[in-house]
Parts: structure tokens; sequence; C-alpha cells
């Protein structure tokens, strides 16, 4: 077996704790503590979590998206593919060193989506642009931690308080979709997002694009 080779370590703003990039042979990991956050091998439902989202826009002309966490980059490069010219999307990404990454020893698999005009770079907790939106963005995708319990940071649950969804709702502009990856279903979190105004739709996808792999699950919830 190929070993695993430690790239870089990045610390995680206010959570005391630290990624590390790992890379086997052409795959890359990006791990915390003992749990993989991300595979490069991995990458079906986050394209998902795009292509889903966009299918229910109502090929609007000129939507502005706004996505929670870079991760590996597959959820911008789907929306990328989909959207046209005119579009906006914004990326909140909390940990630098993740874009660091992209632009470095991930540089072949981001493909220059980071310099594409259309794509502007926050480096900030996702819920300063939510609070700051009102209206603002036809479409909110989160991919932070492993869905709504906070495993990277704690603060990161408050994104799915009934706080934090009425403040995505406000980000929203009318009919905008708030779009959630969790890697298990949640119940009570669905019931939350309906009690929040929400209309929800709960799809389970695969992990690969080939359809293999676990399980995750995304929530393309419709704002009123």
């Amino acid at each position: 077996m190929i070993p695993r080779e430690l790239i870089d370590v990045a610390p995680v703003p206010g959570g005391g704790e630290e990624l590390r990039l790992f890379r086997r042979g052409g795959d890359f990991m990006i791990v915390l503590d003992r749990n993989e956050l991300m595979n490069s091998r991995m990458s079906g439902s986050e394209k998902a979590l795009a292509v889903l989202t966009l299918e229910r826009l109502d090929r609007r002309a000129a939507p502005h998206l706004l996505i929670g966490g870079y991760g590996m980059g597959f959820t911008l490069r789907a929306a990328l593919a989909g959207l046209g010219p005119k579009a906006r999307v914004t990326v909140a990404e909390l940990v630098p060193q993740i874009i660091d990454w992209a632009r470095g020893p991930m540089a072949a698999m981001t493909a220059d989506c980071l310099a594409d005009l259309r794509v502007a770079i926050v480096f900030d907790d996702v819920m300063a642009p939510i609070e700051a939106g009102h209206g603002a963005y036809d479409a909110i995708l989160l991919d932070v931690d492993n869905g709504p319990h906070g495993l990277t940071r704690a603060n990161n649950g408050r994104l799915y308080s009934a706080r934090g969804l009425a403040a995505a709702g406000r980000a929203l502009a009318p009919g905008g979709i708030l779009a959630i990856w969790s890697a298990a279903p949640d119940p009570r979190f669905v019931c939350r997002l309906g009690d929040a105004g929400f209309a929800v739709e709960e799809i389970v996808v695969h992990a690969r694009g080939n359809g293999k792999g676990p399980r995750h699950v995304i929530w393309l919830a419709t704002g009123p």
C-alpha cells in the first residue's frame, strides 16, 4: 500500500483544532483528529449539492450563490459548470490555508476555479455573509462539518439553529434555496427547517460519483 504523506497542518480559527492535509499517491485527504472530513476520491455528494440546487433555481439569468466551506472545491466547480456568465458565486472559507492548499498541492485538481471572474472568496465564518445578506442570495449551499452537528468547530452548530435558519431565510431572495449537505439523516433538523418556514426536500446521494460508497444526505429547503 502507498503510504500516506502529511503535507501541511492548518489551525481552525476559534476551534482549537487542526486540519491536516495528507496525500496518498494522487489522492488527497483532509483530516481532523481521527476523522477524515474530505477525500478527493469521494466527490459525488459534494457535486450533487450544486447540481441539485441549480436544477431548482428556475434558470435565473444572473443568480448569486453563497457556498459555505470550500473544502476541496467539488461543489464550487460543479456550480460553475452549470452557471451562466452573469452568475456570481461567493465562497466563505474560515480556514485560509484551505485555499492555499487548493492553489498549491491540489492545484491540478482545482482547475483554476478560484481564478474564475464569477468567484469571490471571503475569509470568514459563513454566518457573517448570511447575517449581512438580506435578500442577497438566490441559493446558500452549506457543506460545513459533517452536517447539523458541529465537529470541526462547536460554533458551527449555530448555523443550523433556529436563529441561524431564520438568518438564512432573510438572506435568500424570494423563492431562494438553502441547500445543506450532511453525512447522515437528522429528522429533528428536518423539523427545525419546517418550523423556520422552509419547504424541505431530502435526497440521499452516494459519496462517489459512480453511485457507490457511503450514503450522504442533501436537504433542499425552499424559502417562502
